[in-house]
């Protein structure tokens, strides 16, 4: 059988394999931020992991029983590789407009509110999923680095 992964078990995963990085708790949710010897306030997100729905984002309807989401940003490239196109952004609490059902767990989707960002989700991914999640989660933390050097230099 191949076992659903718990959102604890993905931010330890971060934690322990992406240098520099650290867990933080806002808005309802749990975000790994690169950002080594705490030098920006917040740091850059690599990954969130979100267990209910905002009032901005119903699109997965977190609020079902034991459902939970990870959600990643990638760069433009790597979203149009997987998806076709970058969405328009959507109006507020709005989702976006691509043919995906957002609600479906184990399959790694557009985000529904920021795809237009190329940020990529998967629901409950399985141990199999998660697996295909890895090589993205590195992406996301590289791009990560990236941006943290850029705004560390202003």
């Amino acid at each position: 059988m191949n076992k659903i992964i718990t959102a604890e078990q993905i931010l330890q995963y971060c934690l322990e394999n992406l240098n520099g990085t650290v867990l933080t708790e806002s808005w309802g949710e749990k975000g790994i931020f690169y950002n080594p010897n705490g030098k920006l306030k917040r740091g850059v997100y690599i990954l969130t992991v979100k267990e209910k729905d905002g009032d901005n984002d119903k699109g997965s309807n977190l609020d079902r029983e034991g459902i939970f989401r990870v959600n990643l940003g990638v760069r433009k490239k790597t979203f149009t590789e997987m998806f076709g196109i970058v969405p328009v952004r959507p109006s507020k609490g709005e989702v976006v407009d691509m043919p995906y059902d957002f609600t479906e767990v184990d399959k790694i989707l557009p985000h529904p509110v920021y795809a237009w960002m190329s940020w990529i989700c998967v629901l409950n991914p399985s141990e199999r999923t998660f697996e295909k999640l890895k090589p993205l989660i590195n992406e996301a933390y590289e791009y990560a680095k990236e941006k943290y050097e850029k705004r560390k230099g202003k």
